[in-house]
Formats: structure tokens, sequence, C-alpha cells
């Protein structure tokens, strides 16, 4: 199957552009604790180490990077988003100065999945509730990026909107947007991007997002 690896998310010139000072926290959907949580335990379950680089696609406000990159050994935390400001924020006010400066987090302000822009490779990745405001080209140019950007041991978790049968999802991508696909849709994609697929499914997110594993075949 060929995908048109045309644009992101990111790239959207119609979405507009939020005041993201006035809420950083909400802009990334709320649930801020709980689903901060939530993502570090489950890394944590699934062998995440200090010494293991992780890799934050659409990082947002530091709602996961708050909590790990202080478990994380020194620059082992890369962020990428296309929101400069919500970054802002997360480095000034969810971890502060003084961690940012012993941590030495890289971030990296994209609109199209630019992973090359980090100084070095992911062991490990995650977009949780990214795949879920992407259309199916954008899914594959993210997947197809970090497969030239992985280790031979990169293992990617990504969470999506399962339904049981295709259907027409909006035309765009839109970070408010609303996308569902099929279990094989995501499995399709990852082959078609160099990917093998593994259904994790169920992992307690409070709104259902089903959980998926992507390594290299």
């Amino acid at each position: 199957m060929f995908w048109r690896l045309r644009h992101s998310l990111f790239s959207r010139r119609s979405e507009p552009q939020a005041k993201y000072g006035e809420d950083p926290r909400g802009y990334v959907g709320g649930l801020w604790d709980e689903l901060g949580d939530l993502q570090f335990k489950f890394l944590l379950g699934r062998g995440l180490r200090p010494e293991h680089v992780l890799l934050d696609i659409a990082c947002g406000s530091l709602r996961l990077g708050h909590r790990v990159i202080p478990y994380l050994d020194t620059g082992n935390y890369l962020g990428i988003d296309i929101k400069e400001d919500l970054i802002e924020h997360g480095k000034t006010v969810e971890i502060g100065d003084d961690l940012y400066r012993i941590k030495q987090p890289e971030f990296v302000i994209s609109g199209l999945f630019e992973f090359e822009k980090f100084s070095k490779r992911p062991d490990t990745a995650i977009a949780q509730s990214l795949f879920t405001h992407l259309t199916l080209d954008d899914i594959a140019l993210c997947l197809a990026n970090l497969a030239t950007y992985r280790k031979d041991h990169t293992v990617f978790y990504a969470t999506f909107n399962e339904i049981d049968a295709p259907v027409d999802n909006p035309s765009e991508s839109h970070s408010h947007g609303y996308f569902r696909y099929t279990r094989t849709q995501m499995e399709q994609i990852g082959t078609d991007t160099g990917w093998k697929m593994d259904y994790i499914g169920d992992w307690k997110h409070p709104r259902n997002q089903k959980m998926v594993q992507y390594t290299p075949p």
C-alpha cells in the first residue's frame, strides 16, 4: 500500500493557534496527573530504565516528561512537538530551571516528525493520544520517519481509538479531532512503514484508548 507522506498534524495551516498560556495542561487533553502517572508506570512496567533514551512524541507541556525526566539519566529524554509555547511551559513551570539544567532533556520543535534533529536515537518511544488525532497518511509519516531513526531494538508504543470496522474519519489531522481505526489498519500501516505491530490493548486508559507496540521486523 502506498501512503502519501506529505505532511503531518503539526503542519496544518488551517488549525487555529491556541493561547497555550491560558491552560497549558488542559490543552493537551486534561487528566494531567492521571494520564501522566499512567504513562510513566506503563513504561516502567515495560522495562524502562534510567540508562534508556526515551522519545516522547507530541510531548506537549510535559505531562509525561515532568515525571520521567527526573528518573532518566542526564540527556536521555527527547521531546518533540510543534507547539513551542507548550514545551516552554513544561520546561519552566513543570520541571523548572534547576532540573532542566541537571537533566539536560532535548527538545525539537517540528511539524514533520524530524527525529533526525535529535543528537541520539531512542531505545523507547511513546505517542500517547497522538494517533487519535491523525489521518492514516500522517500516522504513516510518523512511523516512516521513526523507522529511519531507530535503533535495532527500538520499541515504539502508540495509542489509538479502536473500532471493529473502518469508518470515514475527518479528512485532515487536527489536535482536537477524533479518529478511529481498526486493529488491522494499525497493523498494516506498521508493515507498510517497516514495523512489526503487537497488540497490547487495554492498559487502563480512562478514555479507553488501546495500546500497540511497534518493533523492527
